[in-house]
């Protein structure tokens, strides 16, 4: 086996270890974008906990194998980059397009979101959802909201009453 061969196949069990590891990722296509801007997008990445991949198309598409549906092997041409999300995709979503809208140089081609394959035209859906602990904290207001309103009320003619008492004391 040549050094070459050996190489390429380490790169794919790397690359299979990554999709193995996250449930939700985006694939990317670059094209026209500069260093700079790339150094930039990767600080930004790593920022907020993501990973960044730009990869070759064969050795992804060997290291899907058959875990992933044919419309998302399909994507794989022209330059392709690999944004990944072990939590919080939704937040990788947004961090992507207001890069892309910032720059102009990033296009989303298609994504898996907690192993659901997503198509191009429904990124802007995604990324302009809330985040998954936001949601969470809204539920808990809203199941906390009835009983703090009861208690609420039940205080009132208890603080009534106290009102009236030091007006009481206050006129004699």
């Amino acid at each position: 086996m040549n050094v070459n061969r050996a190489k390429k196949e380490q790169q794919v069990s790397e690359i299979h270890e990554f999709f193995a590891k996250h449930d939700s990722f985006y694939l990317l296509d670059f094209m026209k974008m500069p260093v700079s801007l790339a150094v930039e997008f990767r600080k930004q990445i790593r920022e907020n906990s993501y990973s960044f991949l730009v990869i070759k198309n064969r050795l992804a598409l060997r290291a899907l194998k058959e875990d992933f549906s044919d419309d998302l092997k399909s994507q794989f041409r022209g330059p392709t980059a690999i944004a990944f999300a072990q939590e919080n995709p939704i937040g990788l979503a947004r961090l992507i397009k207001d890069f892309s809208v910032q720059h102009k140089v990033l296009s989303v081609k298609c994504g898996i979101i907690e192993g659901q394959f997503l198509e191009e035209e429904r990124f802007p859906e995604i990324a302009k959802l809330t985040s998954k602990d936001d949601l969470l904290a809204k539920l808990g207001f809203f199941m906390a909201y009835p009983i703090t309103t009861f208690l609420r009320t039940w205080q009132a003619p208890l603080n009534s009453v106290g009102s009236m008492l030091d007006q009481l004391k206050s006129k004699k």
